[in-house]
């Protein structure tokens, strides 16, 4: 009989529904990490796991955690036995539109990441790294004092008191609840270290669990609109992100950022490279020309990408954790034929 292949750890996930950790959970377990992901219900994280690959099944579990701004949510959530090794924190809320700013993003985004942290200090000492889904938000300045070019050196310029102010709330969110999570390492000094992921607009194909396609992550939402049809009169604004990564390059950073010694203690600015919606319907139109009625006219579509346009160094990922980016074409491309394969999402065959 073969040998059984060790697993390379134990991880718990946090945001198991998430876009980007449902294609965090399918690397982590493809790399032979045992995963047991956090969910706000029974049925949803009983979605997670049926929805991974039933070749690797048996190496998924789920735990309910309820509201993370709660003092205490992950106390229960990281104890486990046999105990964590690495922690992924994708946990965080994606909104522009608030009732209540606190409510709503910037306590769930901070006493989120602050809980954690404290809840695997007291309660989980075997953890030795966690990794922390970011945003490129926590990176870029505030319109229109962008710099000549970012990298993970950067902080975005958002103040405390801009932060609940609906337009900023969102980044405000990210920026401090990754400089909280910097400050506790340097406070608290835990047994284990930290790295942070920091991607831009993310595309991708549709995570298994997916149940509508009204709940697709905000930046693969103009993908779906022109597949739908519904820019068939004119290709939305670009405005205010031109610049991608894909889902899986992310992926793979969160899981490489776990055990490459050299990650810790750092930040990963990723960006795959630059897009506008004019570019991304030109890949639809040619890769999928049966879609075509579902474009206005090509005379029509014009490029709104800036010439002044701010750059970007996103090699600390490549060189640090091997990552190579993929390409807009290969993305959009393996995006729309996601969709495509989800009559039950697109509400019966297109016609290929």
């Amino acid at each position: 009989m073969p040998a059984v292949k060790e697993s390379p750890g134990k991880v718990l996930l946090t945001g198991g529904t998430g876009f980007i950790a449902s294609h965090v959970l399918d690397c982590l377990l493809d790399n032979g990490f045992t995963v047991v992901v956090t969910a706000r219900s029974k049925d949803k994280g009983q979605r997670i796991v049926e929805g991974v690959n039933p070749e690797v099944r048996d190496n998924v579990s789920f735990v309910i955690v309820g509201d993370i701004a709660q003092d205490g949510a992950f106390d229960s959530a990281v104890q486990s036995s046999p105990p964590f090794d690495y922690v992924v924190h994708t946990a965080s809320p994606y909104q522009l539109h608030f009732d209540d700013p606190f409510r709503d993003c910037l306590d769930p985004a901070i006493k989120g990441t602050t809980g954690i942290l404290a809840s695997i200090k007291t309660f989980a000492p075997t953890v030795k790294r966690v990794v922390i889904t970011s945003s490129s938000a926590a990176v870029l300045n505030v319109a229109p004092d962008h710099l000549p070019i970012y990298s993970e050196t950067n902080w975005c310029n958002v103040t405390w008191a801009q932060a609940t102010d609906p337009a900023h709330t969102y980044r405000a969110s990210k920026k401090f609840a990754e400089k909280a999570a910097w400050d506790f390492i340097t406070t608290e000094k835990p047994n284990f270290d930290l790295a942070t992921i920091n991607n831009t607009y993310t595309f991708g194909p549709l995570p298994r669990s997916l149940t509508s396609l009204d709940s697709l992550n905000t930046s693969n939402h103009r993908i779906r609109d022109m597949v739908l049809g519904r820019m068939k009169s004119g290709i939305a604004p670009t405005a205010p992100v031109f610049t991608f990564v894909d889902v899986r390059d992310v992926a793979l950073a969160h899981v490489r950022a776990l055990t490459v010694p050299e990650a810790g203690g750092n930040r990963f600015y990723m960006v795959g490279e630059f897009f506008s919606n004019a570019k991304i319907a030109e890949i639809i139109r040619k890769e999928f020309p049966e879609l075509e009625d579902k474009f206005p006219p090509r005379e029509e579509v014009r490029s709104d990408f800036p010439e002044d346009h701010w750059g970007f160094d996103s090699s600390k990922a490549r060189r640090v954790l091997g990552v190579e980016y993929t390409s807009l074409e290969k993305s959009v491309r393996d995006t729309v034929e996601s969709m495509l394969e989800r009559e039950d999402l697109m509400g019966g065959k297109v016609e290929r």
